[in-house]
């Protein structure tokens, strides 16, 4: 087992990672979350990064951050739309940048909320993991809204991941995870997708490197929110995984993965608060 150090900046440096795209009516909900004084006591930044919505998305998401409690705010822009995967890596490489530890992912379309995190930050649970990972189809979660075909589906697949990692794996893609910034300190996560399948790669790559990963039940709703997923296509995109993986096993983290190999994933600043 890899065992990762400590930052040298601050263990219990957090940094909460909004990834927005068209998401405008929720995205000021989901900032509202972060005004509970049992979560502003617990994060120390929050940055929403934007993919190139073609509503008022960032309008509402600039509104929202101007008075928000939290001490360090930045809204970005991606300077392409990277998909939601892309998002992550820019969103870890930023956390790395500004020293913080650990990385919390929140989506913007408001189908969670952090409060299911937030007795594992108090009880610094955090620290005994790499990776703790919300998931919606574990004893203990609860699904509001969620179609029984997707639900029977995502606990098919799985049955599938646990058996190819040799480990118990209760979700691979829910909206709120927390990540140990150092663990991406030798970039494993650079070659995965950078569509909605990310998550399913990174667990796929947490188990081959080694690393710690741990699952938590969360809520998981689906209200006013429009799904960016699409069943059939990201289907697909699975099987192809999968195969990829049962095939070349060993060549896995060293293969490209992505649709538009980068180099970089460039993002612009739009508004910064609080002190740098």
């Amino acid at each position: 087992m890899v065992l990762i150090a400590e930052s040298s900046v601050s263990s219990s440096s957090v940094l909460v990672f909004i990834p927005m795209y068209n998401c405008a009516p929720q995205i000021g909900r989901v900032l509202a979350q972060l005004r509970r004084p049992e979560v502003t006591i617990l994060i120390d930044g929050v940055v929403c990064i934007d993919n190139r919505s073609q509503d008022e998305t960032v309008e509402n998401a600039r509104t929202a951050l101007e008075d928000n409690p939290v001490s360090q705010r930045w809204l970005l822009r991606n300077d392409e739309n990277y998909g939601l995967g892309g998002s992550h890596k820019v969103a870890i490489d930023f956390a790395r940048d500004k020293g913080f530890s650990y990385l919390i992912v929140l989506h913007g379309d408001d189908q969670g909320d952090i409060g299911d995190l937030i007795p594992h930050l108090q009880s610094a649970a955090h620290e005994a993991t790499d990776f703790l990972l919300g998931a919606r189809f574990m004893k203990g979660s609860r699904l509001i809204g969620y179609s029984r075909l997707r639900t029977a589906l995502n606990k098919l697949i799985n049955v599938v991941f646990s058996a190819l990692v040799h480990k118990p794996v209760h979700d691979i893609g829910s909206g709120l995870n927390l990540f140990r910034v150092r663990a991406f300190a030798d970039g494993f996560e650079r070659k995965f997708a950078d569509d909605l399948t990310f998550n399913l790669y990174l667990v796929f790559g947490i188990a081959a490197k080694g690393l710690r990963m741990t699952f938590f039940p969360l809520s998981w709703r689906e209200d006013d929110q429009v799904s960016n997923a699409r069943l059939a296509r990201i289907s697909l995109r699975v099987l192809r995984l999968l195969a990829a993986r049962i095939l070349r096993a060993g060549d896995f983290l060293r293969d490209e993965h992505r649709d538009v190999p980068r180099a970089a994933y460039p993002s612009t600043i739009l508004h910064a608060w609080g002190p740098e």
